[in-house]
């Protein structure tokens, strides 16, 4: 379809950002007016179907002395320019697709551009720039002679299922029968480093979801720390770089950090945001009712950030928190302080790190009040520093956060009701008015948090320590450009 700004604004009306969507489509007419614009169906991988902008084209390429059109086609997904287009080659008859660095057998288009995508510094005309660039160096199609005509036509025809909206039933059920959208538990782990890794593990040993997909978004193909992975493969285990591989997910762990050469702490900080900017609402388009568990550092804020994101209610954002550091502390009090009756009423809540609080809490409030009655405000207090003596020194290594991770899923994906201590909105407790993440104890189901348990009685101490700790992070938040 000719390029028409008024059909263009009315096929779009579901489209989250349309003015911004219509204006850089305009931009890129400008430069390559050869391409057309249609509302398609898309396929995604685990056979949802959804009605998507589709801008095809060619682009010019010139490889070995010679110039080539390479024909493309962009999806442009509901919450652009916020997420990044899916990239395919669109090859005729008499074109075979030349699998390599950037491209797989299916035509896909894998850049570092969509990996790094970020609004409002990535856009499409930069994406096409890059993938010019990068077919110059790897020409992505070749001509076929007419006895490979018959192998093409299979290949197109899997490429126009995508459009079609036709797929194999066998990819709309799992093999155990258990439809995507109903009791199909499945995870997605974003960020293929070591933490990543040792969640896919942790999650993978306690059986606690029928699917893991981690999602790695490394450049290069052993880069990630995914090869081992892959040579050693794990029964609902998918790695992946394509965002819509994440599609329904009922819980998706965010364990990414920028490796920017930031030199302030603050610097920092802002590479993770701009990080997020291109992976949050993009996971969030595809997994619309998950629970995302931030795991990246400095775990308060990115989950304050994620929520901001995402635009998903407060109760499905949470970070790991104080969780593992509540676990020892409950067993060093229990197992080796051999104080039974109150060890599960310890918790660790606050900022995780340094500035960590002990403090008594319970969900249930029967065994909080005789608890109260067993423990004076003195015994308390030292047997809290004597655990936290204990605890000084172990370190948080990854395989220990990923066990951790791994007990959070399970508790949301079971329903179990469980209390964590783990990153939540604390604004209304302990007369913190900002919006600021802390862990608190909550009681965490299948959507997230469905009740913060509040301390026994009013601590002076505690709650100034948390303030303390509230008005820092909120003074970082500031300084921040979501």
């Amino acid at each position: 379809m000719e390029f028409s700004e008024e059909t263009l604004r009315t096929q779009l009306v579901k489209y989250k950002f349309r003015d911004l969507t219509i204006e850089e489509l305009k931009n890129v007419v400008k430069i390559y007016p050869n391409f057309r614009f249609s509302m398609d169906t898309y396929t995604f991988k685990d056979g949802s179907l959804k009605d998507l902008l589709n801008f095809s084209g060619t682009i010019p390429v010139k490889y070995q002395g010679n110039s080539y059109n390479i024909p493309i086609c962009l999806w442009i997904l509901d919450s652009h320019p916020f997420a990044p287009p899916i990239c395919l080659l669109k090859p005729t008859i008499n074109m075979e697709i030349s699998v390599g660095k950037h491209v797989d057998a299916h035509g896909r288009i894998y850049l570092p551009y969509l990996q790094n995508w970020s609004h409002p510094k990535s856009i499409i005309i930069g994406l096409i720039k890059e993938m010019i660039e990068k077919f110059e160096e790897e020409l992505p199609l070749y001509s076929v002679s007419s006895s490979d005509e018959a192998k093409q036509l299979e290949l197109l025809s899997y490429i126009a299922k995508i459009t079609t909206g036709e797929t194999d039933i066998n990819s709309k059920t799992m093999a155990d029968g258990q439809k995507k959208d109903g009791g199909f538990n499945k995870v997605t782990v974003i960020g293929a480093g070591d933490l990543g890794i040792a969640c896919v593990l942790a999650i993978a040993a306690k059986g606690a979801a029928d699917q893991v997909v981690l999602l790695d978004l490394s450049e290069g193909a052993a880069k990630g720390g995914t090869m081992d992975l892959d040579i050693f493969a794990l029964p609902n285990v998918e790695i992946s770089k394509d965002f819509s591989a994440s599609a329904h997910s009922k819980v998706v762990v965010l364990t990414v950090n920028s490796l920017g050469n930031a030199q302030s702490y603050l610097g920092v900080i802002q590479s993770n945001v701009d990080l997020f900017r291109g992976i949050v609402p993009a996971v969030a388009h595809y997994s619309q009712n998950s629970v995302l568990l931030v795991a990246s550092h400095p775990v308060e804020i990115m989950t304050y950030v994620s929520w901001k994101l995402s635009a998903f209610p407060k109760s499905r954002v949470i970070g790991i928190g104080c969780n593992l550091d509540t676990e020892r502390f409950q067993y060093i009090i229990t197992n080796l302080l051999k104080a039974q009756t109150i060890g599960k009423e310890a918790w660790i809540i606050g900022e995780r790190g340094e500035d960590k609080v002990p403090a008594w809490c319970g969900s249930n409030l029967v065994t909080c009040h005789q608890t109260e009655g067993v423990m004076n405000d003195n015994s308390q207090e030292q047997l809290a520093n004597r655990a936290m003596e204990v605890l000084k020194g172990k370190g948080q290594k990854s395989w220990s956060v990923g066990l951790s991770i791994a007990d959070l899923i399970e508790s949301i994906l079971k329903n179990k009701r469980k209390v964590h201590s783990i990153s939540t909105l604390a604004k209304g407790c302990c007369n913190i008015n900002s919006e600021v993440f802390l862990s608190m104890p909550c009681i965490l189901g299948t959507n997230g948090v469905t009740e913060i348990i509040k301390p026994l009685k009013e601590d002076k101490v505690v709650a100034k320590k948390l303030q303390s700790s509230a008005a820092s992070i909120h003074d970082l938040q500031q300084q921040l450009k979501l």
